[in-house]
């Protein structure tokens, strides 16, 4: 595979987990019989940093494509532990049905604080599973992109200054203040130059 076709496989792949993740957060979790009557507890409530965490992956995106590599493995990383996030939310919904619906019970109920009482049965859909999936997917991906963001494509040097001179080639030799001045003497560094 080559440099360029693996950072786009890894970028719609961050893509995907967090889509994946927000579809199985805007589902019904728990279905908790209450007072005699089924209530549908949905991802909103159950695992409410579902959508943060996502958000966050496509931010990641954003910030993978013009990152340089140092940065890209840092960023994988994070990404990864964004996958943990998502497994522990979701992990956490599951161990404990009553508690991560606690806030609809107390809508439909009235009643404040935890009551295992006023919830009687519980049953859980596949979508808590289907968000650990995306987490699992997520760290996955993060660790790949880590490991090997060092073999993508550098960004473009579109936006840089460039002149003919042989003294300018060097990036060490670039001076902020001249190339701003060339900037405010209208000087454009997107304009190719002859």
């Amino acid at each position: 595979m080559t440099a360029a076709r693996l950072r786009l496989v890894s970028l719609l792949a961050v893509g995907a987990v967090a889509a994946l993740a927000l579809l199985a957060w805007s589902q019904t979790w728990f279905r908790i019989t209450v007072d005699g009557r089924v209530l549908a507890v949905g991802g909103s409530v159950a695992g409410a940093a579902m959508p943060a965490l996502a958000l966050t992956s496509l931010a990641v995106i954003l910030a993978l494509a013009l990152a340089g590599p140092f940065f890209r493995a840092v960023l994988g990383v994070l990404e990864a532990l964004l996958g943990v996030a998502m497994i522990t939310t979701s992990a956490f919904a599951l161990a404990d049905p009553v508690a991560a619906s606690l806030p609809a019970i107390t809508k439909a109920t009235g009643l404040a604080g935890r009551s295992d009482a006023v919830a009687g049965a519980h049953e859980a859909t596949g979508w808590p599973v289907l968000a650990i999936v995306a987490g699992v997917l997520a760290v996955l991906v993060g660790l790949a992109i880590a490991v090997t963001s060092r073999r993508w494509p550098s960004s473009s040097r579109r936006f840089t200054r460039t002149r003919t001179e042989a003294a300018d080639a060097t990036a060490a030799e670039a001076d902020p203040v001249r190339e701003w001045d060339a900037l405010s003497e209208g000087d454009d560094p997107t304009r190719p130059t002859p």
